[in-house]
């Protein structure tokens, strides 16, 4: 096996590993009967979760397509770069600095943005109406 081979190899058990405790969190989160700080920890590591699954998904479309992206900052790794693009990517903030040039980075982009909505509104919504709920239920 060469060095290459074995780089994605590891890459594919990072992504994998973080898809495993996201969809693990996003589970425990959407699963609590009561809202405490546990919850609101698990909310903001299932986000942070997403956003190291984007910059693998980011990642694998820069090894395997080259020059995928422009706008890299040269004095910042490939590795810098990528994970500040899946960030900004996954909140929808979009500065343009780093752009998507090929029809599937374009297409991950999309991916990617919408993840990042509807964790922020469907998850987010239902821990504010648990939590709503719960200190609806204690003043009665």
């Amino acid at each position: 096996m060469n060095r290459n081979s074995y780089g994605i190899w590891r890459m594919i058990v990072y992504f994998l590993f973080y898809v495993l405790v996201t969809l693990e969190l996003i589970k425990q989160v959407w699963r609590a009967k009561v809202v405490d700080k546990k919850v609101i920890y698990g909310l903001v590591s299932g986000y942070i979760s997403l956003g190291l699954i984007a910059f693998f998904i980011c990642l694998s479309i820069e090894t395997l397509h080259p020059n995928s992206y422009s706008g890299f900052i040269e004095s910042s790794t490939i590795t810098e770069n990528l994970t500040y693009y899946s960030y900004i990517t996954l909140m929808t903030i979009g500065y343009g600095d780093i752009l998507p040039i090929t029809s599937l980075s374009q297409k991950a982009a999309i991916l990617i943005g919408l993840i990042g909505q509807v964790y922020l509104v469907v998850i987010t919504a239902i821990v504010v109406g648990k939590y709503i709920n719960q200190k609806n239920n204690q003043i009665l």
